[in-house]
């Protein structure tokens, strides 16, 4: 009759393999993003706008152009607009130059919403640039651009 592995011997085959998945998770977490560039943040502008042309102005982006830390900044986005049934905005994307993902947020509005405001706190890396972009119910897109300087950057935990 074979002998049965004792319990002592499963318990330890239990642990190194359990170590050896662990050993391997930081492997697959190290191919995100460090930070987005430019070229990431003007992909992701061209899967939003599905590379249409985008015209400066009816966009208002208030953000403090000096923040001291960058864990908490407020941020408020408006759109000139009607927001009635034929005229309205569609969306407000939001995209950033230095941040580990280069959108920082995608809104969604309907005429309903009363007018074309949105008003959130984001986290910025580093001093970079911050453009914002609203697509109309007519397809039009329309953006403007703010240079943000952080002081104390947020962000930054270390990817292995």
């Amino acid at each position: 009759m074979p002998r049965q592995p004792s319990s002592t011997r499963r318990r330890f085959l239990k642990l190194a393999g359990s170590a050896a998945a662990v050993g391997a998770f930081p492997l697959a977490v190290s191919v995100r993003p460090v930070a987005a560039t430019p070229e990431t943040m003007a992909s992701a502008i061209r899967t939003v706008t599905g590379g249409a042309n985008v015209q400066t102005g009816k966009v208002k982006l208030d953000i403090p152009p000096l923040v001291e830390n960058g864990n908490s900044v407020p941020m408020v986005v408006s759109v000139t607009s009607p927001m009635t049934d034929k005229d309205y905005v569609k969306s407000i994307h939001v995209f950033n130059e230095k941040n580990p993902q280069p959108n920082l947020g995608n809104f969604y509005l309907t005429p309903r919403a009363g007018r074309a405001q949105v008003s959130t706190r984001v986290r910025l890396a580093d001093s970079q640039k911050i453009i914002a972009i609203a697509k109309l119910s007519d397809g039009s897109f329309w953006s403007t651009t703010t240079e943000v300087v952080v002081t104390l950057a947020a962000c930054t935990e270390e990817v292995m």
